[in-house]
């Protein structure tokens, strides 16, 4: 049943209101949705921070954006690399000390179907490591930035958080055992989901003023699968963006981007594409499964998440 909020046609760009003298900070915005995302952020006069892993690539999107909305765009980029704790800790600082507010942080980026076990320099699975870690700590840090404007965190997740497990494999976080691309990475989005839900109870427990929502982009034609899947995976991919199956990279950009700015909002709710299997179509409120908000898993996750990264949160 598709959520009629929206109307038909389901959330668009074209509800959005000017968004000049606000500022929003996007992880890995240099390519995708998340460059999609800036945008769209873009066009209606709001500033853009753009948080990504490979200089060069940021500076062409920089251009690019340049180019598409004039030299006066306000966009600009800062060197992080999620799967590195050290540069998380010093990107987030760079914009503790150069973005005086944040309206909406965007955690967008991901790395996705790591064909083999890897392990991030701080010895986690890669895909924990990037996804979920990197995000915990970019969002403890920059926590009390977002509440001094009455900001939001939105998350990116992604449907694969109903497939693997649907729980969290605590014995053995790193995947030393049975290892798979798919369930790893499953675990990975459904971690963030989890963070997300377990902030929002913290967030109203101790009378926080930032909201936090999850979103996911449906199936769109993304560079992640075609830049971190295995062979297969991406030739399999590469056959379905040929097919009606996936959208575009924009229309995969408007779950985040309505996250961000539109009033209104349940926050316990999975946002994203709300026609055939959730895949596609019309942007709006999708179906949310139990097992990603199951307090006993969330409440211990957020322990393990802290000692892990070394990272307590203030909320």
């Amino acid at each position: 049943m598709a959520d009629m909020t929206f109307g038909p046609r389901g959330w668009t760009p074209e509800r959005l209101t000017p968004l000049s003298g606000k500022t929003y900070v996007i992880t890995g915005a240099n390519a995708g949705a998340g460059f999609q995302a800036a945008r769209i952020l873009l066009t209606r006069g709001a500033k853009v921070v753009m948080l990504n892993r490979s200089a060069e690539r940021s500076t062409a999107a920089i251009k690019d954006l340049k180019q598409e909305f004039g030299a006066q765009a306000d966009v600009s980029f800062i060197r992080m690399d999620l799967s590195d704790l050290s540069s998380v800790r010093a990107a987030t600082q760079e914009v503790l000390n150069t973005v005086p507010r944040i309206d909406g942080l965007i955690c967008n980026a991901a790395i996705a179907q790591v064909p083999s076990r890897q392990l991030t320099v701080d010895g986690f699975e890669s895909q924990l490591g990037t996804n979920h870690y990197g995000h915990f700590v970019l969002c403890g840090m920059l926590f009390d930035r977002i509440e001094a404007s009455q900001g939001r965190i939105v998350v990116v997740a992604s449907l694969g958080y109903k497939m693997g497990l649907r729980t969290i494999k605590f014995d053995d976080i790193n995947w030393k055992q049975d290892y798979g691309a798919n369930t790893a990475y499953s675990q990975s989005k459904l971690a963030q989901m989890m963070f997300a839900y377990e902030l929002q109870d913290r967030v109203n427990a101790a009378g926080r003023e930032v909201e936090v929502y999850v979103c996911h982009p449906g199936s769109s034609a993304t560079s992640l699968i075609s830049t971190s899947g295995g062979l297969m995976t991406r030739f399999t991919w590469w056959l379905m963006t040929k097919t009606p199956m996936v959208q575009t990279a924009e229309q995969g950009a408007y779950p985040e981007v309505m996250c961000a700015t539109e009033n209104g909002l349940d926050q316990r709710a999975l946002y994203g594409p709300t026609g055939r299997m959730e895949f596609v179509g019309p942007v709006g409120r999708g179906t949310l499964e139990s097992h990603a908000f199951d307090k006993p898993v969330m409440a211990r996750l957020w322990d393990m998440s802290e000692q892990a990264t070394g990272f307590t949160w203030s909320v």
